[in-house]
């Protein structure tokens, strides 16, 4: 039903108008008597719960960064299944983000490739909406993504992650640092141990008692991939993401021409699901066991997610394919992992 919904209306409209189109229907079904309904249908069984990072988490399957990105879907988005929602990226300083157009279908591929640039109502407005939900919805497991705001520089990104980390670290059931988006210039240069190392010092610090972890690209070589996996251990962090899109284009079924017209971003969706398991798969070898790996990439559906897990994935995020395969994604994942 939902593919053919998707095929003959909803691709029709923009994609950024989509996106806010589902986000206004999952925040009413956050909403009693909306959420007791979809819990109903939705909820993960006992036994699919996992624990991690001093938490539990009601299924091992929770939403990517970016979907939630002014902390307004949390309670429908836990209402539809999701383990978990990592809201974000949220920068210190609000910004609009990349000028539009900045989201793009690849149908074909069931992919998308954005460059919306870290678009959100910033810190301050994250940390209110954050208290209201600690207030209302005790039961979601909530992580909070942050990246650098757009007006800071480089050289200055230290203060600006940790003006983040110190506002919405206790807020937060863990705290992620995003290095790695395509779309803020300078950022991936964070990645190079030398300049990761201090400002996840400076961070860890600021976040306290919350788990942080640090999500990484997946296009660097695989010898940086092992080599910041190994620092994240080595500074105590509580674990690793694994990974952001890619601003690779290989591979694609799309018309070339089309690729070429959505132009540069972040590809995030089906295209990953190879170089996903890769870049897991390198983090596993760097890492001790039992150090936590949220596996991101070409994740649609419960066999996938399933694989992640084999390999070694204390957890496992998804984000493309909700708009390909529609709201009921999660309860399709946490029913195909019970069979």
């Amino acid at each position: 039903m939902y593919p053919l919904l998707f095929r003959h209306v909803l691709s029709r409209f923009d994609p950024e108008f989509a996106h806010h189109a589902a986000m206004a229907v999952i925040r009413v079904l956050g909403v009693p008597p909306f959420s007791w309904a979809t819990r109903a249908l939705t909820a993960p069984s006992p036994e699919q719960q996992v624990h991690a990072l001093g938490l539990t988490f009601p299924s091992p399957f929770g939403v990517a960064a970016g979907f939630d990105k002014n902390v307004v879907g949390v309670r429908g988005l836990d209402a539809l299944g999701f383990g978990h929602i990592e809201v974000g990226t949220v920068t210190a300083i609000p910004q609009d983000g990349n000028p539009k157009p900045r989201l793009f279908r690849l149908v074909p591929d069931r992919a998308v490739v954005n460059r919306m640039g870290f678009n959100n109502n910033g810190a301050e407005a994250a940390e209110a909406r954050l208290t209201k939900l600690r207030r209302r919805a005790p039961r979601a497991v909530i992580g909070v993504n942050i990246g650098k705001s757009r007006v800071v520089a480089v050289e200055d990104a230290i203060a600006d992650y940790v003006a983040s980390a110190t506002r919405l670290a206790p807020l937060a059931d863990y705290l992620a640092v995003n290095v790695s988006s395509p779309n803020t210039p300078g950022l991936r240069g964070l990645q190079a141990v030398e300049t990761l190392a201090p400002l996840l010092r400076a961070v860890k610090e600021a976040a306290g008692a919350t788990p942080l972890l640090v999500k990484i690209a997946p296009d660097l070589p695989d010898e940086e991939i092992a080599a910041i996996a190994r620092l994240a251990v080595d500074e105590g962090l509580a674990g690793i993401i694994s990974h952001n899109t890619t601003i690779s284009r290989e591979g694609l079924r799309t018309d070339p021409a089309v690729v070429e017209a959505a132009g540069a971003g972040g590809l995030s969706g089906a295209p990953l699901k190879e170089r996903s398991l890769e870049v897991l798969a390198v983090v596993k070898a760097a890492v001790p066991a039992d150090f936590c790996v949220i596996a991101v990439g070409g994740v649609e559906t419960a066999d996938d997610v399933q694989k992640r897990l084999d390999a070694g994935a204390t957890l496992v995020q998804g984000y493309t394919a909700f708009l390909y395969r529609g709201p009921f994604w999660a309860r399709q994942i946490n029913r195909g992992l019970r069979r």
